[in-house]
């Protein structure tokens, strides 16, 4: 614990000081919204290479079980949850960073595997969704381990796999999970030869178009672990900024620090100490 305290020291030392707590306390998801989200689909005929010409389709939403959330620690849709708030906190600093550069592309990484990266994505997303003058897009970038639409309960016969194999629009494969302004990108399937792709031509144009789409988007990418591979290094620069996860009891002080050098380039907001067990709580409420 104490090492990992000394990494995130260190990183906010040289980085923009961005610290949001966590925990592993059960949580109690309430009701969803109901959405009518609008998004762009490639025109018929065309490949993911080809996304200049497009038509508008309604995306297609997928509510939400909450016992299936509670499981997977998703909590930030629900106000009334303690830990919800810390997330509410996240956001905040985080447009705030954002805006300021006028970045509107986000990675969420961590030093290694286990560090509960997809829970801080998943929930981050969620509650700059809430925000009425934002929208959010959540990718799964994670394409060794894709995990987002398992964590969300998603389970749809289209995702990136098939846009980017050309056997699905850009529409079919996005899904909203019943709460308004929120629009998930899932990935189904492992992908061989991850890192190639994700240095593609054709991911780069995917990335570009997410990002122009609108204005008021913030796009979300979760991706591998920094040490896992180079999947990380091969996207990153074709990203806005990145936010690493560092899971209190699972990276030691020097996983950190070597993953900080790999992210040395990047326009790092900052460090997030997850899963600590030490007792915190919003006093105000």
């Amino acid at each position: 614990m104490e090492r990992i305290k000394l990494a995130i020291e260190k990183a906010k030392a040289s980085r923009a000081d961005l610290v949001s707590p966590g925990g592993r306390s059960p949580h109690t998801p309430g009701d969803t919204g109901m959405p009518v989200d609008q998004e762009t689909t490639a025109r018929d005929g065309d490949t993911p290479d080809d996304l200049g010409s497009v038509q508008y389709a309604q995306t297609a939403v997928v509510p939400m079980d909450p016992a299936h959330l509670e499981r997977h620690r998703v909590v930030a849709h629900q106000k009334a949850h303690p830990a919800s708030w810390a997330f509410d906190v996240l956001r905040t600093q985080v447009l705030q960073k954002m805006d300021e550069s006028g970045w509107r592309t986000l990675a969420v990484t961590s030093p290694s595997v286990e560090s509960g990266k997809t829970v801080v994505a998943i929930n981050l997303a969620i509650s700059i969704a809430q925000q009425t003058n934002r929208t959010a897009l959540l990718v799964d970038f994670d394409l060794r381990r894709p995990s987002v639409a398992r964590s969300l309960g998603l389970n749809r016969p289209k995702s990136l796999n098939d846009f980017l194999d050309g056997h699905a629009s850009l529409a079919e494969a996005l899904v909203n999970p019943g709460i308004e302004r929120f629009v998930v990108l899932p990935t189904n399937r492992p992908v061989n030869s991850a890192s190639e792709l994700l240095s593609s031509a054709k991911v780069g144009k995917l990335i570009k178009d997410l990002r122009e789409r609108y204005s008021d988007r913030i796009v979300i990418f979760d991706l591998p672990p920094v040490l896992a591979a180079d999947d990380v290094m091969s996207v990153l620069p074709r990203i806005d900024c990145v936010l690493m996860v560092v899971g209190s009891g699972v990276s030691t002080q020097t996983e950190v620090e070597e993953a900080m050098n790999r992210l040395s380039k990047a326009n790092m907001l900052g460090v997030i100490l997850n899963k600590d067990e030490s007792p915190t709580q919003n006093a105000y409420y």
